[in-house]
């Protein structure tokens, strides 16, 4: 398979779902961004006699995506009771509604554990997870004062879309086997996206429920964080997603954002080789006089960038950068500014 494949044109209505395999169901929310939306899955649970359910992801805190999920739980739900709340990672359309449908069902929280924890200290600015720790950053890499001044007006926005979060939880570990519906699906852990990633396999189904990790049309978001300024996250995602190559090639990928889609190994090679392509620019750009982060934003993106954009743009580029330097293909040095720049080795 060469290409990806889509087997649904268009995804489901607002507060419909469509059943993409036989217990899986596809829903999908809103998001205020130009991402413009996320895709949930319900996946039907326990025996015949006892039916439930489990939830895969939760949308944004907010009033909008809940009074979906209002509808969702009369047209869907049906009465039956939510088990266990599932989240990919800690990112706020995946987690921001899990206090909110575990507190209402009774459930538990189902997640790993660094996924768990960078929540609660995102939640709370704490261990470099607020506004100003991420300027400072950027700043170290670049960003001018007044795009530093603009981004705190931004704020610290995850405890607005994550206004509140389970103190408990069920941990979730690599490689383990879960139950659900009669069928076994197997936690595969994942880097670079989010501390500790977690997709779902049920070889029964021929299903992998990717997150953010495997994504139809667009690159994932991957950035150097506070908490980690000098890790090398770009290849943690490039390694995590070549696992998926164990994975059989006509595997139904269920994504967070885009359509589901067959031809992950394709897809695999296609973010490989744009990576490649931009690590490539970025070390030609470099080898023309040093440059920061900031200095090659535009070297990775062709357009013009807001704020929010900024924010995962200036992660990214300092990604790109580590993964060269960390190759050996640029050398790094901190000018008398305080100013991580790159040049050749």
């Amino acid at each position: 398979m060469s290409t990806p494949d889509y087997p649904y044109a268009s995804p489901p209505a607002p507060a419909g779902a469509i059943e993409v395999a036989p217990g899986v169901h596809w829903v999908r929310m809103a998001l205020p961004f130009q991402l413009d939306h996320i895709n949930l899955w319900l996946l039907e649970d326990g025996p015949p006699q006892q039916a439930g359910w489990t939830l895969i992801d939760t949308g944004l805190g907010n009033e909008a995506t809940r009074a979906l999920w209002e509808k969702i739980f009369v047209e869907k739900i049906a009465g039956r009771p939510v088990r266990r709340v599932l989240v990919t990672h800690y990112h706020p359309d995946h987690a921001g509604n899990a206090a909110w449908l575990c507190q209402r069902f009774g459930a538990d929280l189902w997640m790993t554990r660094g996924e768990y924890l960078t929540a609660h200290a995102a939640r709370h600015g704490a261990a470099g997870y607020s506004t100003a720790s991420q300027i400072a950053l950027f700043r170290a890499n670049g960003l001018d004062e007044a795009r530093g001044n603009s981004l705190l007006k931004r704020g610290d926005l995850y405890r607005a879309l994550v206004p509140d979060f389970p103190f408990s939880h069920r941990r979730l570990f690599e490689g383990e086997q879960i139950s659900i519906g009669g069928r076994s699906w197997r936690v595969i852990v994942g880097y670079g996206h989010a501390p500790e990633h977690a997709s779902l396999h049920c070889e029964a189904l021929n299903i992998l429920i990717s997150g953010d990790m495997l994504l139809p049309r667009i690159s994932t978001n991957v950035s150097v964080r506070p908490v980690d300024p000098w890790s090398d996250p770009l290849r943690l995602f490039l390694d995590s997603i070549r696992r998926y190559r164990a994975l059989p090639a006509d595997l139904l990928v269920l994504p967070s954002h885009g359509l589901p889609f067959r031809g992950a190994h394709a897809r695999i090679a296609q973010l490989e080789a744009h990576h490649e392509d931009r690590l490539a620019e970025l070390q030609a750009a470099c080898a023309a006089a040093p440059r920061s982060a900031a200095e090659v934003l535009e070297v990775l993106f062709r357009r013009k960038l807001d704020n929010n954009q900024i924010f995962f743009a200036m992660g990214e580029a300092i990604a790109h950068l580590h993964y060269l330097y960390y190759a050996g293909r640029l050398a790094r040095t901190v000018g008398g500014d305080g100013v991580a720049r790159f040049a050749p080795a």
